[in-house]
């Protein structure tokens, strides 16, 4: 199935940053909410700046977010140290293909991470990025039960194609 992620990982600490280097992937585009920040908390936490910024040290590092609100652009943009693009209408690809473009990233050598994969995967996958990952929120611990339970029927359906 086309929106069958090359990795299905319980968060991004278990991204295996090693081997994607080996594979020649230099860059990496998160989604956003609930993959590298809690969903509309506008922050990150310590636990996920230290990774990013070991990160940092082999990998670009970009986000793609279809968040839309003003305000929550603005606190994002000032705490995050990398290029963060906002309204890109995942799966739709104008937008991540535009922001790729201006920091002259290849598809070749790019992995797209995220934690939906109707919009994330496919965006990737869209976009011809070498690997795409799938992570689970990584609030999965408080998320509210019908939205775990979307979430849940969502990978049975990637595991079955």
């Amino acid at each position: 199935m086309f929106i069958k992620p090359d990795y299905n990982l319980k968060n991004i600490y278990e991204i295996d940053l090693d081997d994607l280097k080996n594979q020649g992937i230099n860059a990496l585009l998160f989604d956003l909410d609930s993959t590298i920040m809690g969903s509309k908390t506008g922050c990150y936490t310590k636990e996920t700046l230290e990774w990013l910024e070991k990160v940092k040290k082999d990998f670009f590092i970009g986000v793609v977010s279809n968040n839309n609100n003003p305000d929550y652009i603005t606190k994002v943009s000032a705490c995050s140290d990398f290029p963060v693009v906002f309204k890109a209408h995942k799966p739709d690809i104008k937008v991540a293909k535009k922001f790729m473009q201006e920091h002259k990233l290849s598809p070749e050598t790019t992995c797209f991470v995220g934690d939906r994969p109707l919009t994330d995967v496919m965006c990737g996958k869209n976009l011809g990025c070498k690997k795409t990952i799938l992570v689970d929120s990584i609030t999965a611990d408080i998320e509210k039960p019908i939205v775990r339970f979307a979430r849940k029927l969502e990978r049975v359906f990637i595991k079955n194609s």
